[in-house]
């Protein structure tokens, strides 16, 4: 045999053995497709978080790996669960993780993976077995500590020694401690001591108090158009105060809520000085002076609006604000018979003659056609806001309007002057209207002694409108475990009166109505209530009552869906809560639909889509109503910014 065969020979032999074990490793470098199981252990917080811990759950559609890579993945599992069960008080616990019923240090778990069809799932089983629940023990705290101070802390021997609770015990001793004004105090993390015979945590938490002290020189920083008088004359932090984290907190919430900073941070002197006294930094940035928008909404009743919004944060750098805005309204619609505009411009001054009390000055002017009337009104009024604490405020004000009201072909034209009267409750937490409240409460209690000078059906009269509204956002998360703020039971209650006059005396647009996205989605906006019996126009009345229930979901991190149901009536008398009778149809019988009928309550249901952006969620809901009467349509279509309620 030649050099040249014996060389051609050999090669054949080794192409042929890099073919044959090319096979298996192009079959490993594929990506192994796989599905997890988990053995319940029981307790569903534990559960939960093995489930967003394990990254063979949360990776596995997002990162697919090869067979090895699999394995390496669910070797590093048993660390991290390991940690889990051990941060839930189970130190004896162990975690087992299975691969096609083979353990991860099987011989042959690579060679079965390797042999699996291609695109067949691997099933992981994913168990721990939990042990002996592992309760606290001692508890010690080494260092000099105010007696009094140790129960913030918030451990109790015997307790499941949670490694959350206990970290948080120390944060809660630590901020204690500088609310007391030991302003350099450290709590260290603590150190464990287990017992395995015991089956507890003995604890100790190294404690520096530090010296106490006072606040000394306070310093503003990164001021450009605002004045600093006006800083500090917003602050309720004083040089000589005694140290207090939790009110030097506040002060730079309060700080924030002017509207004009982006961000504030407070930064502590390293050391105090020979008077005990530490001096304090409030280091900010400004946000845009001037601001542009552009809004827009649509609903099938009201057809579409859009117009622009434009902001002045820091007039003369006081934080004082200039708002302008001007909208068309009622582009198309089936409450609507023409085009209409909505212009405003607001000024507003915090701290108008003292902290937390606002003056606002307002000019607008409305046109608007509707089916119920037409309008066209110019208004102003001077309002002062008072916030008596977090969550309550006051408004009192004054307000005159001139309008004409077109309504069934009559002319006529008003001068309205009235005192406005507003007493707020907020306990939802939100840092403003648009945004997505989950828990709390909001309600209003609106009270306008008005007297209407004109040509009216009751000239020079004097009428009182008195509304109230109530809602409260139930968290679905300790019902239903989905997390905090996912599932929502929003419900609200409205009701108003006017006393002092009939609904024929009043101007049209002070008359209550009912329908549309405000008070029952699934009819027309005002349709609900007295009808005259012509042409089935909204009449308005004296009383109002409407309730609404919505029950809304979050899908992933920027989407949700809702459910809801609204009811509502108008009528007339003194008495809001007397409007029981169901919504009248008039489909069999139109010559029943009275002009001044006493009215009725009628009920729409739907559903809707939610996406969340930074400033609030988009809304977009359908609703139909429950008793179709003749003039209604199948279903309203609503788009708007901001939840409806």
């Amino acid at each position: 045999m030649t050099p040249t065969v014996r060389w051609g020979i050999r090669r054949a032999v080794w192409l042929v053995c890099v073919i044959c074990g090319a096979v298996p490793l192009a079959r490993a470098a594929e990506p192994q497709p796989y599905r997890v199981q988990f053995v319940a252990t029981g307790q569903s917080a534990l559960d939960s978080t093995v489930k967003v811990t394990s990254q063979l759950e949360t990776l596995r559609t997002s990162a697919p790996v090869n067979p090895f890579g699999l394995i390496a993945r669910a070797r590093g599992d048993v660390d991290r669960l390991q940690t889990v069960l051990s941060s839930f008080g189970y130190y004896e616990g162990a975690v087992s993780i299975t691969i096609d019923g083979l353990a991860l240090d099987a011989p042959s778990l690579g060679d079965t993976l390797r042999a699996l069809p291609q695109s067949t799932d691997a099933h992981i089983r994913i168990a721990l077995t939990l042990g002996p629940l592992y309760r606290i023990g001692r508890i010690e705290v080494e260092g000099d500590l105010p007696a009094d101070l140790q129960s913030k802390l918030g451990l109790t021997p015997g307790a499941p020694a949670v490694a959350s609770d206990v970290l948080d015990a120390g944060d809660r001793l630590q901020t204690a401690l500088q609310d007391r004004g030991y302003a350099f105090a450290k709590v260290a993390t603590p150190v464990a001591y287990q017992d395995p015979r015991e089956h507890v945590l003995n604890l100790r938490f190294p404690v520096t108090t530090g010296p106490k002290v006072r606040v000394g020189e306070i310093l503003i920083v990164g001021l450009r158009h605002t004045r600093e008088t006006t800083v500090r004359r917003h602050l309720l932090l004083h040089s000589g105060d005694p140290y207090n984290a939790a009110i030097i907190e506040k002060a730079r919430e309060d700080l924030l809520a002017l509207g004009v900073f982006a961000t504030v941070s407070v930064e502590l002197g390293s050391a105090p000085d020979s008077l005990g006294r530490v001096p304090i930094t409030f280091r900010m940035t400004e946000r845009p002076r001037h601001t542009f928008g552009i809004n827009a909404a649509y609903s099938s009743d009201l057809g579409g609006s859009g117009g622009v919004t434009w902001g002045d944060r820091n007039v003369f750098g006081n934080a004082e604000q200039l708002d302008l805005s001007a909208t068309l309204i009622n582009l198309g619609g089936t409450a609507t018979t023409g085009l209409g505009y909505d212009t405003s411009a607001k000024y507003i001054l915090p701290d108008f003659g003292s902290r937390d009390q606002t003056l606002q000055l307002a000019l607008s002017g409305l046109k608007q056609d509707l089916q119920a009337y037409d309008q066209k009104a110019e208004s102003a009024g001077v309002t002062l806001t008072r916030k008596l604490s977090s969550v309550w405020s006051v408004t009192a004000g004054v307000s005159g309007e001139r309008e004409t009201d077109i309504q069934e072909s009559v002319t006529r034209m008003y001068t309205l002057i009235s005192l406005p009267l507003s007493l707020l409750y907020d306990s939802t937490d939100v840092p403003s209207p648009l945004a997505d409240p989950t828990h709390g409460t909001r309600g209003a209690l609106n009270l306008s002694p008005t007297r209407s000078v004109g040509q009216g059906a009751q000239p020079n009269a004097t009428f009182d409108v008195a509304q109230a509204n109530l809602a409260h956002y139930f968290d679905l998360d300790r019902l239903l475990r989905r997390g905090p703020g996912r599932t929502v039971l929003a419900v609200r209650a409205m009701a108003g009166v006017a006393l002092g006059a009939n609904e024929f005396s009043l101007p049209p647009d002070q008359r209550f109505y009912a329908g549309g996205s405000g008070t029952v989605r699934g009819y027309r906006y005002q349709a609900v209530g007295p009808q005259f019996v012509n042409d089935y126009n909204p009449v308005g009345g004296t009383t109002m009552n409407a309730v609404n229930v919505e029950l809304r979901q979050r899908i992933g991190s920027n989407f949700g869906a809702v459910l809801f149901a609204d009811g509502g009536g108008v009528g007339e008398g003194e008495n809001p809560f007397t409007i029981t009778r169901h919504c009248f149809s008039t489909q069999a019988n139109p010559a029943t639909a009275l002009p001044r009928d006493s009215g009725a309550s009628c009920v729409g249901i739907g559903t809707g889509l939610r996406y969340y952006t930074p400033i609030g969620p988009i809304r977009l809901d359908f609703a139909m109503p429950t008793v179709r009467r003749a003039d209604d349509d199948r279903f309203e279509v609503y788009i708007g910014l901001g939840q409806a309620f």
